[in-house]
């Protein structure tokens, strides 16, 4: 390791290609870290797409950040990112939704039975097939002699424990098929506003509650019909809309990672994702990108250290890391080397998270 290290790789003169290099290097350190993210945070869904589907555009979007959608990636399919999320919505809704990368799938069943938080904007007058504004009007009722009163009146018949039936599953568009009553919980419903025929509800419930339904039956109590207009998930367990969901603009791979820490702290001991302790001693400096050669351990040793990890990359300095200068990559297990001057740019891409 020694003489190879001697030999110290032609620096890259060129602007264009030092440009090349230093976007290869960021790319690289982007994927290493997009691989590395684990635990459970939150996004904010936008209308229109279903869960599973924001999901694959979440996932296309943090892999061609980190230049992980190539042919040649898709070919080799050298690693896979493993998402999921905590509960569907409606594709019409928005708010939050949680996401679970990686060991953080593994969370998501518990946040099924969380409490949830919903802003429903209703309208009375009409039904659909679908319970909400997706749908084709199957009545039309009277709702002018209904006063906000009435509506008020009625809300504590839906709270509490209480029997619900399933709706229309919007993601096929088909009919679920007749089910009996299930127990569901509704924790507080409360009256926000009232501006005929339209009505706004600030629900809190818990799993497996249907707000689609939850409209339609106060139509049916106030011997009206009703519909949903727009639905807002505000909360999820213990995330919020305005605290931690992110935007759209803010899907990238350093910003979740900030989430997945933030977000750590909210969830109970026993689902808390706990990064595992590192198994490299405090004289060695470790990165995505490279190990520092440790000037207290004898190299062979070094090499043990790193038997086993193919993919890192050994530097003794820092700084030459960043230009791709005197860098030696493990291909393999049996401690095989190869200089980066003798890399593909594609293959350069992939060595720090192989």
């Amino acid at each position: 390791l020694a003489a190879a290290e001697a030999e110290v790789v032609s620096a890259l003169t060129a602007d264009s290609a030092a440009d090349t290099a230093g976007t290869t290097l960021s790319k690289a350190a982007l994927a290493a870290k997009l691989l590395t993210l684990s635990g459970v945070f939150a996004m904010h869904k936008p209308k229109v797409p279903t869960s599973a589907e924001l999901l694959s555009l979440l996932k296309e979007k943090l892999q061609a950040e980190a230049g992980m959608c190539s042919p040649e990636w898709i070919k080799r399919q050298r690693q896979t990112l493993k998402i999921g999320h905590g509960g569907t919505m409606d594709s019409a809704a928005q708010g939050v939704l949680v996401v679970g990368i990686e060991k953080g799938t593994k969370m998501l069943t518990s946040m099924l039975s969380r409490s949830k938080r919903y802003i429903a904007f209703g309208e009375l007058g009409k039904a659909t097939d679908t319970l909400d504004s997706t749908g084709k009007v199957t009545d039309e009722k009277p709702y002018d002699k209904i006063t906000q009163e009435d509506i008020e009146g009625i809300l504590q018949k839906f709270t509490g424990n209480i029997m619900q039936k399933d709706g229309q599953r919007l993601s096929t568009g088909e009919a679920v098929e007749a089910r009996p009553a299930r127990l569901v919980t509704v924790y507080s419903v409360s009256f926000l506003r009232f501006q005929p025929p339209r009505f706004t509800l600030d629900v809190e419930c818990g799993g497996g509650f249907y707000i689609r339904s939850l409209v339609n039956d106060i139509g049916k109590e106030l011997s009206s019909c009703a519909h949903v207009l727009e639905l807002t998930r505000t909360k999820q367990g213990p995330f919020t809309l305005e605290e931690h969901a992110l935007p759209e603009d803010r899907w990238t791979i350093d910003d979740i990672a900030q989430s997945l820490e933030q977000c750590a702290s909210l969830l109970p001991d026993e689902l808390a994702f706990k990064k595992p302790k590192s198994e490299k001693s405090s004289d060695q400096a470790l990165s995505y990108e490279y190990i520092t050669l440790s000037e207290t351990k004898r190299e062979e040793d070094e090499i043990k250290t790193l038997r086993g990890r193919p993919g890192w990359c050994v530097c003794p300095d820092p700084g030459m890391a960043t230009s791709l200068q005197n860098v030696l990559v493990l291909l393999n297990d049996e401690c095989d080397w190869i200089k980066t001057n003798q890399l593909s740019e594609f293959d350069l891409s992939l060595i720090f998270f192989v």
